[in-house]
């Protein structure tokens, strides 16, 4: 499936210890630029196995299973989810890679809220970058309607205490992965290719990833909220390029104004780019090549 990368494995953090698994194309002498691609959940690198083949001309890809995630560690502690720590092992896996100077990156869901915060907080690091069918965190909560809360019912069933949806999810690991995602895309379970959709599920029957993942949505509504705002008041706000992708039949299309939530969190000045495209939630596999295109002609 991902012919011609080569499997890595990078300690990010100690105390705990974070190690990161992942996926780089090329060889050490290959020049062309590096370009760092993110899951979201429930998911793992996978979801890019229809776009990074073709960019492979191109760029020097990498793939990586966020913490908590597929093949990388899980921590327990709630802090160790804030965006800001999943940010820092991104620098972190590029860094031990040799890619010391800055890169491109496109991120899908949970994965393209760290991409924010990795925008925010390394700005130096990153060239331009494309977000997938995600407004910011912050504005998401804070204009939750009835609409947005019965579509993504997840973000306030997963925050729940533990041991609830920690419990609820690993008594029927891939029925709920079925439920959960097929209703979510345009065409349903369709469009997932098996062997994919079986590592999807493998998250789901692994306790410690799914309590990391409740543990990364607990996160999301609460520190992350917290250091949004900081960053907000104190004027830290994305320096980069940023163009943005949504499904034209999802929730981002229905409840946002995507492009105008991201200029608000973007320095006056800087390209702010957008459009939906004919896809459900899991853009890089219902329209990979929408993403391919958008990677080539953005990342210019």
């Amino acid at each position: 499936m991902f012919e011609g990368f080569q499997p890595f494995a990078i300690k990010t953090q100690s105390d705990p210890d974070v190690t990161i698994h992942g996926l780089k194309s090329g060889d050490s002498s290959s020049a062309a630029p590096p370009l760092l691609l993110i899951h979201g959940f429930p998911q793992t690198r996978h979801i890019w196995h229809r776009v990074a083949p073709q960019l492979l001309d191109k760029y020097t890809v990498i793939l990586i299973d966020i913490r908590g995630y597929g093949e990388s560690s899980k921590p327990d502690e709630l802090s160790a989810y804030a965006k800001s720590a999943m940010a820092r092992d991104c620098v972190a896996v590029m860094d031990a890679l040799g890619f010391v100077d800055s890169f491109y990156v496109c991120a899908h869901d949970r994965g393209a809220r760290v991409a924010h915060k990795l925008c925010v907080d390394f700005p130096d690091r990153i060239r331009k970058a494309i977000l997938l069918d995600i407004c910011p965190t912050l504005a998401m909560y804070e204009k939750t309607d009835f609409e947005f809360a019965k579509a993504y019912y997840h973000w306030f069933f997963l925050i729940q205490d533990e041991p609830l949806p920690e419990m609820l999810i690993s008594a029927r690991p891939r029925e709920m992965t079925e439920t959960f995602m097929g209703s979510r895309q345009l065409g349903g379970l369709q469009i997932f290719d098996p062997v994919c959709f079986d590592a999807y599920v493998k998250n789901m029957e692994d306790l410690a990833a799914v309590h990391a993942m409740c543990q990364d949505y607990r996160a999301a509504a609460t520190l992350d909220l917290e250091e949004a705002k900081e960053d907000l008041k104190n004027g830290r706000l994305l320096r980069c390029p940023l163009l943005v992708l949504w499904g034209k039949h999802g929730v981002i299309e229905k409840c946002f104004d995507a492009v105008k939530e991201w200029q608000d969190v973007t320095e006056p000045g800087i390209t702010v780019q957008g459009n939906s495209v004919d896809s459900g939630h899991y853009i890089p596999e219902h329209a990979p090549q929408e993403v391919v295109s958008a990677i080539v002609d953005f990342f210019k």
